[in-house]
């Protein structure tokens, strides 16, 4: 029998937690993308790949790794309480009904998930009658996994990334070689969103996502919509 190498392991874990087919219901949400492509903000492969690098450097899912990181310390130390603490910080921090239902949908389904997988890792979660944010979610398993936490914020952004884009792939539409030409040059971005995240202390968890707010709030009204946010 051939030993288990820890490295691979993980690796092995990292690509199943982003992998698309992962059973949380990413691939049903936009992110205000709908709005912005019926509004010809969205139109082409570039204005995409500026949206998105603003994100990174300024909005919402920049704050959203940032809380990740706590989750993920906070449920290594063992500390239900903090976990809750930022998990209600989590929830109060969506500004649309539609971002947070899908915060909280996607963080139940993984953790239904790794119920299944790894009963013990319920101990680590939010009391049963809270909703349980993705980023939660996330953190909690990448401790399960053993993932370290600068991979895991990697991990959670490259994911994020590629499914935005894969929703741009079919709104705009892009072809499906501009949607990897423009993953692979959100590389450097991505990387250099990780290493402020590490950096960030709780006095600058702000950021500018009014953008994203605006386009979640018009996207409830959307005459016709491909997407549930």
């Amino acid at each position: 029998m051939v030993a288990s190498n820890s490295a691979t392991q993980s690796l092995l874990a990292l690509l199943q937690l982003v992998s698309p087919t992962l059973p949380v219901g990413a691939y049903t949400y936009s992110e205000g993308l709908e709005t912005l492509v019926q509004t010809a903000q969205l139109i082409d492969a570039t204005t995409l790949e500026h949206w998105l690098t603003q994100e990174l450097d300024s909005g919402a899912i920049r704050l959203e790794a940032a809380v990740l990181l706590r989750v993920y310390h906070s449920a290594v130390q063992q500390d239900q309480k903090q976990v809750q603490y930022w998990n209600h910080w989590l929830s109060a921090f969506r500004e649309t009904e539609e971002l947070r239902e899908q915060s909280w949908q996607m963080g139940r389904s993984l953790r239904r998930l790794l119920k299944e997988l790894h009963p013990e890792s319920q101990s680590l979660f939010p009391e049963d009658d809270a909703p349980c944010n993705f980023a939660t979610a996330f953190a909690i398993a990448a401790v399960v996994w053993r993932l370290d936490p600068a991979t895991t914020v990697l991990g959670y952004l490259q994911s994020w990334a590629a499914n935005l884009i894969n929703a741009g792939v079919r709104l705009i539409p892009l072809g499906q070689t501009q949607g990897q030409l423009l993953l692979r040059r959100l590389s450097l971005p991505l990387e250099q969103a990780v290493e402020a995240i590490l950096t960030l202390t709780d006095e600058q968890l702000d950021g500018c996502s009014w953008g994203v707010s605006l386009a979640s709030m018009n996207h409830e009204t959307l005459y016709s919509r491909l997407f549930r946010s």
